[in-house]
């Protein structure tokens, strides 16, 4: 099966890029500041496109490079939008063994997109992360705040659907 990847433009509405202003205005010029501007940036975007990384690297006077770079370095920032359900899958040791990474391959297939995209109609979005403490659980996989464990592959298709309704 062929991957599509899903392409969101940009778009951000005059309140997000207000808040944005403020918070670079507020934290422009203490040491450190990129951070905690990257931080509430994502909050008020959802994550952080190069449109977003742009305007944080005129308006604080740092290059574009390094902004990006930090985004990029740190795993807490996403360059990718997410989906109204964010499906995480857990790649740790005690879920890879126990199946994990079938049931990553099967969410991949029935979603249509490979982990860190999101589907075309903004529902999914899919990661993989490392151990979320679960491991007696294992596989595990979180859709937003639900944890869903002892997972089969068989057992993907039906829960997506309780999410598409």
């Amino acid at each position: 099966m062929a991957f599509k990847k899903s392409v969101v433009a940009f778009s951000q509405t005059p309140e997000q890029e207000q808040k944005l202003m403020e918070v670079i205005n507020k934290e422009k010029g203490h040491k450190g500041a990129l951070m905690p501007v990257l931080q509430q940036a994502q909050e008020i975007y959802g994550y952080l496109p190069i449109e977003v990384q742009t305007i944080i690297a005129e308006e604080m006077g740092i290059p574009l490079e390094k902004v990006y770079g930090v985004v990029t370095f740190y795993a807490q920032f996403s360059i990718n939008p997410k989906g109204k359900y964010k499906i995480s899958v857990c790649l740790g040791t005690a879920c890879y063994v126990k199946g994990s990474g079938d049931v990553y391959n099967k969410l991949q297939e029935v979603l249509g997109i490979n982990g860190g995209e999101l589907t075309p109609d903004g529902l999914f979005s899919l990661d993989a992360c490392r151990c979320i403490g679960a491991c007696g659980l294992a596989p595990v996989m979180t859709i937003n705040d639900d944890v869903y464990g002892r997972l089969k592959v068989d057992e993907v298709e039906g829960i997506l659907a309780k999410y598409k309704e």
